[in-house]
């Protein structure tokens, strides 16, 4: 059996939100045959029961008669009935007191606002999403113009300081103004401490905020939350009719798809208290907003850290990379919204774009370069070193390289390894023949290495390949007269 509240919300979400059995029972915690039967039923029928004799039925005209006159207690009311005669226990009697005579509710007085005097904010949460490899608790900040109903919805992934700084910003920037007064809960990023009956001590950067916009921030009372009843309304508004049944896009696509649903749904539906739209009545209200300052506020929340021996600065288990020369250096670290900024005596250092998922390694690749390149240059410094003790020639031959070549180290490495192969002797002796050919190259020395290494064969017998007579032929002497000379002839 289920109450008549119960019965309307499933089938708001069975015809309206289209929701299955499934989810609708989900929802409402209840059994799937219960809703698959409630959803057939058209109007909210109770069962009715049988209607049982109660021990109490002879004296209950006596007690209503009795709390009309005083207000009695179930137990004073009970010691009357035993002077009656009345036989039955103190539960049945304290039961239909209670029904008779329920419990005063509290009055709230409706409050009444003028156009731009006073805008409500809140935060709300609605369980988790996934970012990157892990989830983050999803937060959303509303904020209401208290005489339009005029909302503004921005989803977050923390409450922080710098969250609900940046988040009030964009909503004046929202509205396109700046009402004369803002009210807020006991959080501690706008109240510090709030005894009761006194005045709230505020959070001093909140304080220099509102300062630096020009409004008044108000305080609800100790436990007062419904002193801001209009966000606290709106609050609901969002989980119900935003969030409820939603598939959740991606985190970066959330705040696209508030911004679409306020524009089409929530700004231009008419409201239940003032029977008009929100965005009919925040023409009116626009234009007693004061204009935004043309300065926008350094929302940033600001700490000291140090850099590590790996020149990485450590937020909420992300690692940020900061230039390799600042490796152990003490930085102030300058937290927004949507990124980090990294100082160093008064110097921006670094910028990252910051991370909502859990342990990254964020590093940018201009603050490694000079290491890499320092490391380089220790690296040829070496090489250079060992080449230059091959031999004395070896610094000439060197300068010859690099006036020669594009690419000196190059060769220099490759020579340094022939140097492993053939004896250091050879390979001095090589530089120097190749200094005297001028010949400035590996390939060079490699070629008069091989060429001395290289052993020619040994000169054989001679065989000859002809028959035998060949050694009986008979030359004639040669004449030499005609390499003489004229002046040599007789």
């Amino acid at each position: 059996m289920i109450d008549y509240p119960t019965f309307c919300e499933l089938h708001r979400l069975h015809e309206q939100l289209k929701l299955s059995v499934g989810q609708i029972a989900r929802e409402l915690k209840l059994d799937e045959k219960t809703v698959a039967k409630w959803v057939q039923e058209k109007t909210y029928r109770p069962a009715k029961r049988p209607k049982r004799s109660s021990k109490l039925d002879p004296f209950k005209g006596r007690i209503l008669g009795w709390l009309e006159r005083h207000a009695f207690t179930a137990q004073q009311i009970l010691q009357r009935l035993r002077q009656e005669g009345f036989a039955g226990g103190y539960s049945i009697v304290k039961d239909f007191v209670r029904q008779v005579r329920p419990a005063a509710q509290p009055a709230f007085l409706t409050l009444h606002f003028a156009p731009g005097e006073c805008l409500q904010v809140d935060w709300g949460s609605f369980g988790t999403i996934p970012v990157g490899s892990t989830q983050r608790r999803l937060s959303f900040f509303a904020a209401v113009l208290c005489y339009s109903r005029m909302l503004y919805v921005e989803f977050t992934l923390s409450q922080s300081q710098e969250h609900f700084l940046a988040a009030q910003e964009r909503a004046f920037q929202f509205f396109k103004g700046i009402p004369q007064k803002v009210m807020v809960d006991n959080c501690k990023t706008a109240v510090l401490n709030h005894p009761f009956g006194q005045a709230p001590q505020f959070n001093a950067r909140y304080l220099d905020f509102a300062r630096h916009y020009g409004f008044e921030i108000r305080a609800c009372g100790v436990r007062q939350a419904h002193e801001k009843g209009r966000v606290e309304n709106a609050v609901g508004y969002v989980k119900k009719n935003f969030l409820a049944g939603l598939e959740l896009p991606p985190w970066p696509g959330l705040n696209a798809a508030a911004t679409h649903w306020l524009e089409s749904v929530a700004n231009v539906r008419v409201h239940g208290q003032t029977h008009q739209t929100p965005l009919e009545l925040f023409a009116q209200e626009q234009k007693a907003l004061r204009p935004i300052s043309v300065l926008p506020y350094d929302t940033a929340t600001i700490r000291q850290v140090r850099a590590n021996n790996r020149f990485r600065v450590l937020f909420e288990t992300n690692r940020y990379s900061v230039p390799a020369h600042l490796a152990g250096a003490a930085l102030s670290l300058k937290t927004y919204s949507d990124r980090l900024c990294l100082d160093y005596q008064n110097q921006r250092v670094a910028e990252h774009a910051r991370s909502f998922d859990r342990h990254q390694d964020i590093e940018h690749p201009d603050h490694v370069r000079a290491l890499i390149a320092q490391r380089h240059k220790a690296r040829d410094q070496q090489l250079l070193g060992r080449f230059l003790a091959l031999c004395p020639k070896a610094q000439d031959y060197y300068v010859q390289l690099e006036q020669r070549r594009l690419n000196a180290r190059h060769h220099v490495q490759k020579i340094l390894a022939l140097a492993e192969i053939y004896p250091r002797d050879q390979v001095a002796r090589a530089l120097e023949d190749a200094l005297e050919y001028h010949a400035y190259s590996c390939e060079y020395i490699a070629n008069i290495l091989e060429q001395r290494q290289r052993q020619l064969p040994e000169a054989g017998a001679l065989h000859l390949t002809r028959a035998g007579d060949a050694l009986d032929i008979q030359l004639p002497e040669p004449d030499l007269s005609i390499y003489q000379t004229p002046e040599d002839q007789p």
